[in-house]
């Protein structure tokens, strides 16, 4: 695999440690700014709200631009919003730098996905995939909990501007490895790239997303009352235990490229029905300490495998313009992230038991599996739609060397 990957897959770490680095230096902000616990709160959604805007928005507005200068550039804005967010002198200050930090996100991982992609063999195009987003489930297991002891040891302003530093790592990496051919943005425009939203396949590909990481959501935004509530563990072993999630995501997403490489859509088909099985069974995994950390494990592998098939089903159904889908997959996934914990958090509010968001999170994955089944009948009735491979995805010519 080129050393390009390692370039985008450093962006992706830093993306993912500062977009969850947030729930666990919660109290620190909160007693520096003189906020409530529930209003610091309002800065994980700030940071989500800005990947939802940004995701579309920005691969719309960058079109034309060469892919690599973009990914740069959306680096760039990325270290400028976590370096405001390290001096921000107030919370309605602090909000405004979370939102401009979730900006860049969806765009990076849509364009990084597409650039990857165009740099190896049509049968590794999955794998490529899969490993720029290694960065994001590595974080999970090392940058977010190394990130929140800075925090709680240095002050949380320490953190984000350690995150703005592997910012600068990642725009020196993506400058000096990142070719500068092969990355040329499509000749559509934004027309042709807004076009591509028009497809049904497109937002079926899309439904699919929020569907099957909704599910997750629902189950991870409650785990830590499952893991203290339910199987017993004290709250200073949760940390370890969402470290066991980032191993389970990390393994699920290696698994899932490699997999799609071979069957795209039988890599997610199996996913989704692996996710609910996995969550039809947490009420009973929860019922003691060591098969509760083997869910959480088990949660995290099957939720990722579905990552890599999903963004290149996307690339795939607008494969003459897949920037802008690609990105607005990753707002999708977002939208997953806040409807998810609302529908996990109504199970939990009508009184179902602790354990009652994953039945709901089952329920979503179910759906997913039924998105992701008219999705297959579209494709069967189109007539110039064959087996989807990850061959077909872009329609650019690759190259083996950067």
């Amino acid at each position: 695999m080129p050393l390009a990957l390692l370039a985008l897959a450093v962006g992706a770490f830093g993306i993912g440690t500062t977009e969850f680095v947030m729930m666990g230096l919660l109290p620190d902000v909160a007693d520096d700014l003189h906020i409530s616990i529930p209003a610091a709160g309002h800065l994980v959604s700030a940071y989500a709200l800005g990947v939802v805007i940004g995701a579309p928005l920005l691969a719309a507005l960058t079109a034309r631009m060469s892919r690599r200068t973009v990914l740069i550039a959306l680096m760039a804005l990325f270290v400028v919003g976590n370096a405001l967010s390290a001096f921000a002198p107030t919370d309605a200050t602090l909000l405004a730098a979370r939102f401009l930090s979730g900006l860049p996100h969806g765009a990076f991982f849509g364009v990084g996905a597409v650039v990857a992609t165009t740099m190896v063999a049509p049968e590794r195009k999955a794998r490529s995939v899969s490993l720029m987003f290694l960065g994001l489930t590595v974080a999970n297991i090392a940058g977010v909990p190394v990130a929140t002891l800075v925090g709680q040891h240095l002050g949380w302003r320490a953190t984000f501007l350690g995150v703005s530093v592997i910012g600068l790592a990642a725009i020196a990496s993506l400058a000096a490895l990142i070719p500068h051919d092969h990355t040329h943005a499509t000749a559509t425009g934004l027309r042709g790239e807004l076009a591509a939203l028009r497809s049904v396949p497109v937002w079926l590909a899309l439904g699919t997303t929020v569907a099957g990481f909704g599910a997750l959501f629902a189950a991870y935004s409650y785990i830590t009352p499952m893991l203290t509530d339910a199987a017993g563990y004290a709250d200073a072993s949760v940390t370890l235990l969402l470290a066991l999630f980032g191993v389970g995501a990390t393994i699920g997403n290696l698994l899932g490229g490699r997999l799609a490489d071979h069957s795209m859509r039988g890599t997610l088909f199996g996913g989704l029905a692996s996710l609910a099985a996995v969550l039809l069974l947490f009420p009973l995994l929860m019922h003691t300490q060591t098969s509760a950390a083997l869910a959480v494990t088990l949660l995290g592998t099957a939720a990722f495998v579905t990552g890599s098939p999903l963004q290149l089903m996307v690339m795939e159904k607008a494969a003459a313009a897949p920037s802008l889908a690609s990105s607005a997959n990753q707002a999708a996934f977002n939208l997953a992230n806040a409807g998810g914990a609302w529908i996990g958090g109504l199970a939990l509010a009508a009184g179902f038991g602790t354990t009652s968001p994953a039945l709901a999170g089952a329920l979503l994955a179910v759906l997913g599996l039924a998105v992701a089944g008219v999705a297959y009948a579209v494709d069967r009735r189109a007539p110039h739609t064959g087996r989807v491979v990850a061959t077909h995805v872009p329609h650019e010519t690759p190259t083996l060397h950067h």
